[in-house]
């Protein structure tokens, strides 16, 4: 099983804008998959209802979308579905610290939740945040 952590970046001046960190087993999945790419803002991603919450059927949601050279069509999408107490990610293809291709990671329901909705708490109790 894997372990998901969710970061977010403040926006100006750090960035040109708000954006998710998603990080599973302390690898950054955005940046492995395509260099390119920024993740979405957090206020949407994380919201509860949002796109990171899990349905009864499976879907595809897009975390990332392209800022360099400059913002652009491209997306990162992955496949989230429950199986059981497991959240599987699927349609992934970023590598791994021993440099193979990881196209699936699975977590336990209970931590992917507590991460989700942990991170979406922490966003709320930013200054000047609109998150509620």
């Amino acid at each position: 099983m894997s372990t998901l952590l969710i970061s977010t970046c403040p926006g100006q001046p750090v960035c040109s804008a708000v954006h998710t960190y998603l990080f599973v087993d302390g690898l950054d999945v955005v940046a492995r998959s395509d260099s390119r790419m920024a993740g979405l803002d957090p206020r949407r991603l994380l919201r509860p209802g949002g796109p990171l919450y899990l349905t009864d059927m499976p879907c595809k949601v897009d975390v990332a979308t392209q800022e360099q050279p400059e913002p652009g069509p491209d997306r990162l999408t992955i496949r989230i579905r429950l199986r059981g107490e497991t959240v599987i990610w699927t349609d992934l293809m970023y590598t791994g610290l021993d440099g193979r291709p990881i196209e699936e990671v699975r977590f336990h329901l209970n931590q992917y939740l507590g991460e989700v909705e942990r991170a979406y708490a922490a966003l709320k109790d930013q200054p000047g945040s609109s998150a509620s």
